[in-house]
């Protein structure tokens, strides 16, 4: 098993990332095997959206290959969350007193290897992260409304379009919902804005595109809507010459 799974693409102005693709766990980390179909363990139906975007796209995409139960890709090295002891609600025993360098080095660091070394090859113009979230948390907080949540960090030219295009089109979108890209944007910080790239993180709610229809309803609906990014980053770069 490798730490990414990539998928190639023409289109190399576009790059697709999925974080938390798969709830693979290695045989030597004990992970109780009902988590991972759950939401802590893999981002429901994100794995397949992106890789039904990077095909119709013929966009390269990244996906991590292990599950977040096991590391979490989508955090610094050095966050306390990277190797979770409890995720809503449940505790994982298995890494409790984990190797931390060692998860590091089998998982973490050759994944975002993977993504800085496509960044450097293909110098995208805009990179879009894929995640799922769950319709509500089992350990609080009321229902989550939005069909699709926007994230971004400091750069938000990207996300602003996404947002309206998908508001436009009457879906429920949250701006920096179900959480704040200002508080956690781990991939996009490292790998598009710390690097001058434009970016944005879409979070789809699960139970959309939790079967094959869901999927491929959102990957019709996203693949216009990055059409629109795009569109609109192209006429910036154009209005700015």
């Amino acid at each position: 098993m490798t730490a990414a799974d990539i998928l190639p693409g023409t289109g190399t102005d576009l790059l697709l990332l999925c974080d938390h693709a798969s709830a693979w766990v290695p045989d030597d980390i004990a992970i109780p095997p009902h988590l991972l179909s759950l939401h802590v363990g893999v981002d429901i139906g994100a794995g397949p959206l992106t890789r039904a975007l990077s095909a119709r796209l013929d966009a390269p995409a990244i996906l991590g290959t292990v599950s977040r139960l096991v590391i979490d890709l989508h955090r610094q090295s050095d966050h306390p969350g990277l190797i979770p002891e409890v995720s809503d609600g449940h505790a994982i025993r298995a890494n409790v007193g984990a190797d931390r360098a060692d998860r590091i080095a089998r998982f973490h660091a050759p994944y975002h290897r993977a993504i800085r070394d496509q960044v450097r090859r293909d110098r995208p113009r805009l990179i879009v992260a894929i995640h799922s979230f769950t319709p509500q948390l089992e350990t609080g907080g009321g229902p989550r409304p939005w069909e699709a949540g926007i994230l971004y960090g400091r750069d938000d030219r990207a996300a602003r379009i996404a947002i309206d295009y998908l508001r436009a089109q009457g879906i429920p979108t949250g701006d920096q919902e179900p959480y704040s890209g200002r508080i956690l944007n781990a991939t996009l910080d490292r790998h598009a804005e710390g690097q001058g790239i434009p970016s944005l993180s879409v979070e789809v709610r699960n139970d959309l595109i939790a079967d094959p229809a869901g999927v491929a309803r959102w990957c019709a609906i996203l693949a216009d809507m990055i059409a629109a990014v795009r569109n609109g980053l192209a006429l910036e770069r154009a209005s700015a010459q």
